[in-house]
């Protein structure tokens, strides 16, 4: 039986890679229901691996994940995202012959999420809902990947740089719908994000990778406290703090 006093997502001494070679070793983190934490580091750190790992995408080459207390790890992911893990890729992967009405109703669950609630949380989409993916803004096509992630009332989002090719004035106004995800759903969001300054404002708790491996870790405000360190540790110089 599951822990119900479980992290919503556990990680414990997790390697993962490619054809049995790892590119993440040893990473050990959690996410609590209704957290929001964030994944950071350089390029090539292993933040993508982490959550196409978690979400099932790839199998990990060693090591434990448990969601809410059970065991997930080498799961599919078709599999995973009935059971409540919702991962936005990047890129989106969105088909863009398809309207966001389309979209939505493709990802929804046998418990979706209402309509209602869904435009509280991303009201831009409301005036969307019948064009196609291929004809929204940047934004507007982000806000869609999330909605679909969201529409099936995922228990854990792993969101894959919202930020991707978007200006920051955009991102600024994305970044804080994880937290509405996290407050008002109780999911547990673990999100890889490259604007640091943005992502600590709307994280909990935040972990470094460099070259794989954890650097670095703390709640968001000690790490807004310490830009030193987090500049750091970006450079491989630091160990976990």
């Amino acid at each position: 039986m599951p822990d119900a006093t479980a992290h919503r997502l556990q990680l414990d001494g997790l390697d993962a890679g490619y054809d049995g070679v790892p590119v993440v070793r040893g990473l050990t983190l959690h996410v609590q229901p209704g957290e929001v934490v964030a994944l950071l580091g350089p390029n090539g750190a292993g933040k993508t691996t982490t959550l196409n790992t978690v979400a099932g995408l790839q199998a990990p080459v060693d090591g434990a994940i448990h969601v809410d207390g059970e065991p997930i790890a080498g799961r599919p992911a078709h599999k995973l995202a009935r059971a409540g893990v919702a991962l936005v890729p990047e890129g989106r992967s969105l088909f863009f012959n398809l309207t966001v009405r389309e979209h939505l109703k493709l990802a929804e669950g046998r418990e979706p999420l209402a309509k209602q609630d869904l435009m509280d949380l991303l009201p831009e989409l409301e005036k969307c809902l019948d064009r196609k993916a291929g004809v929204l803004s940047g934004g507007e096509q982000q806000m869609l990947a999330v909605g679909r992630a969201l529409v099936s009332r995922p228990r854990l989002l792993l969101v894959d740089e919202m930020s991707l090719g978007l200006a920051p004035v955009i991102v600024e106004r994305l970044l804080p719908i994880l937290r509405r995800v996290a407050s008002d759903l109780g999911a547990g969001v673990l999100f890889v994000e490259q604007h640091v300054a943005s992502a600590l404002k709307v994280a909990d708790r935040a972990y470094v990778l460099n070259h794989g491996r954890l650097v670095l870790e703390g709640t968001a405000q000690e790490l807004r406290d310490r830009p030193d360190l987090l500049k750091s540790s970006y450079l491989g110089e630091v160990a976990v703090a």
